[in-house]
């Protein structure tokens, strides 16, 4: 599988760069200036009510997108007949669309958490850079699964993706972060 916007990383169980250990990076674009993603499974302590005025009350969490520019907020959303204007990055995924609509929308409870996610900051990567990791065997390339990525606990997305791929991938879930601590 090549690189391409609504693939999914997972990282290689081994990565050291702390900002993608065990993380599944959601590619949302990829030209010939970089890529740019969202990791899936890094929850905030952050609700979206504290982070922007017009969604106060609203307690939905916040996830890390990544380490660029972690003062913006994104989203991505299963809801193109609600919230338009939407990029189709993936078979039902989307990634942004009219933010105050999007608000409306939960607040008026037509959408729910499992249909929407929202990233302060973003992961990025340069011309040829994400390529290069790739071929490092830094990331695992897979299709998004839409139900894992949006209704499981953040935290076994991961877990769960390389489990679908099953034999090797399957079983590097259960290998320490660290191998030498084993």
């Amino acid at each position: 599988m090549e690189l391409n916007k609504g693939i999914l990383l997972l990282s290689d169980p081994f990565l050291k760069d702390p900002n993608f250990i065990r993380t599944a990076v959601l590619i949302c674009d990829h030209n010939e200036e970089g890529d740019i993603g969202f990791i899936l499974n890094k929850k905030t302590d952050q609700i979206l009510g504290d982070v922007v005025e017009i969604a106060d009350g609203l307690i939905l969490p916040v996830y890390e997108g990544g380490p660029v520019e972690q003062h913006t907020l994104h989203f991505i959303h299963r809801r193109p007949d609600i919230i338009t204007e939407g990029i189709e990055i993936s078979k039902g995924i989307y990634w942004g669309g009219d933010f105050d609509v999007a608000i409306a929308a939960l607040h008026n409870k037509e959408i729910t958490d499992l249909q929407i996610r929202f990233f302060v900051g973003y992961s990025g990567w340069s011309a040829g850079q994400l390529q290069e990791e790739v071929e490092e065997k830094s990331w695992i390339i897979t299709t998004p699964d839409v139900g894992i990525s949006f209704s499981l606990e953040a935290e076994q997305i991961w877990k769960r993706s390389m489990q679908q791929l099953g034999g090797e991938y399957a079983q590097m879930t259960n290998y320490p972060i660290d191998p030498q601590l084993n």
